[in-house]
């Protein structure tokens, strides 16, 4: 059965055509994802805790799919509610699972500490962040070889879904430590419009990056209501969350009646050892907290995926932002996860320095320290910019592992055998 929601113009792929098979473009659009080396990164690429400390924690790799789980559970719940969606117009849950899981493909070793270093790094050439790396991974790298191949030639809708944040780097007044992407993926922008202009009003504050379409909503939900509490769940099996320091944070919260239950019902999980059963009854809710609304903008006409909005209930978007604050107030500021915030500004910016010492402002002696396509990729570069975005291509490619024992080769004088090459 045709699916009337989507035309022509959402399944227009950016970089040339593909040969028709028995799947769908979306369908195409996922699996792609899913084989790419880029996506089989994630599985030690730091979520909360870093890759290898322990065995039961989400990693990149499992929070996506948990991601995807979510955002395709909540397109069957609005397709079941009826009303605006029907069996032959609804949101394809194809589509919105490639869209979560891409999503993090962009993010670095290190968490968020690694985004922050690479943004440091990186805010003389254009800045880094990660859903723009995202971008650029589904552009332009994620299927790059030295014969020409660049991207995935994905679909409109896909790039669109994936785009949480629409506003260029060089559109800000100074330059932003986060949401924004890079001024050379303007390109993309207008294919992702159809080269239609955006409005004047869209440029003001943050209103271009609130604009986004249907998939993309569901998208940002899903992720939101995944690491809201599931980071709660593994900072708790972690031992960084506990009653004690739950109750001490409280103290100093403005804790109303609301916040009060939901702190109630997390101690009664936690003593009856109930957590992730009790949560994932959570997730339930956060996807039935979900509806649909018609909009009118600029892209309406053209895509009913800017013709339809997600809706969250109040009380959802409340109880996901009280468990963030909680997170990141007893987990993420904790002298542990500061510890890697260190590590990982200690570990960019050597390897940093080393590959713009060899390949950029070389000295009379250079050594070869990148692997031999990543030096010939950044050889062909005619610009320090250019070279820039090499060196961070590379490093935001590392997992964990690599990048330490990257470290680890080029500082550690007990470090290096042979057998360590990989």
């Amino acid at each position: 059965m045709t699916n009337r929601f989507y035309n022509a113009f959402d399944s227009e792929t950016l970089g040339g055509n593909r040969k028709p098979d028995y799947r769908t473009p979306f369908q195409t659009d996922r699996d792609r994802i899913i084989h790419a080396h880029a996506f089989r990164k994630l599985q030690s690429k730091t979520q909360v805790f870093l890759s290898g400390e322990y065995d039961f924690y989400r990693t990149r790799l499992t929070h996506s799919m948990e991601v995807a789980q979510i955002g395709r559970s909540i397109c069957t719940y609005l397709r079941t509610r009826g009303g605006l969606l029907s069996d032959d117009f609804h949101i394809d849950s194809d589509l919105v699972e490639a869209v979560c899981l891409a999503h993090d493909l962009g993010h670095p070793p290190f968490g968020h500490s690694g985004e922050r270093t690479l943004q440091e790094l990186m805010v003389k050439w254009g800045g880094f962040e990660g859903n723009a790396q995202t971008l650029h991974l589904l552009t332009e790298t994620i299927y790059q070889n030295e014969s020409g191949v660049r991207g995935m030639v994905p679909t409109r809708a896909l790039l669109d879904g994936v785009l949480k944040y629409k506003k260029l780097f060089r559109e800000f007044p100074s330059p932003p430590r986060n949401h924004f992407l890079y001024d050379p993926q303007v390109q993309h922008r207008a294919f992702v419009f159809g080269g239609t202009s955006i409005p004047a009003e869209l440029h003001t504050g943050e209103k271009l990056n609130a604009f986004k379409s249907v998939e993309c909503q569901i998208m940002d939900w899903a992720d939101d209501a995944a690491y809201s509490l599931n980071d709660i769940v593994d900072g708790v099996k972690a031992g960084f969350l506990t009653i004690e320091r739950i109750e001490a944070w409280a103290a100093a919260e403005a804790i109303d009646s609301e916040r009060q239950r939901w702190l109630d019902q997390l101690f009664t999980a936690m003593r009856g050892d109930r957590l992730e059963s009790v949560f994932a009854q959570k997730v339930g809710g956060f996807i039935t907290a979900c509806k649909l609304r018609e909009r009118t903008n600029f892209m309406s006409a053209q895509t009913n995926r800017y013709r339809f909005e997600l809706v969250i209930s109040a009380g959802a978007e409340r109880e996901a932002a009280f468990y963030k604050k909680m997170a990141n107030d007893i987990i993420f500021e904790s002298p542990q996860l500061q510890q890697m915030e260190h590590k990982a500004r200690r570990v960019l910016f050597q390897l940093w320095e080393s590959c713009w010492r060899n390949y950029v402002d070389r000295g009379e002696r250079v050594i070869h320290i990148l692997p031999p396509r990543v030096g010939r990729l950044l050889e062909a570069e005619k610009t320090d910019a250019g070279k820039a975005r090499q060196i961070c291509d590379w490093l935001s490619g590392l997992t964990d592992g690599m990048i330490v024992r990257t470290y680890q080769r080029l500082f550690d004088p007990q470090f290096g055998s042979i057998r360590d090459l990989s």
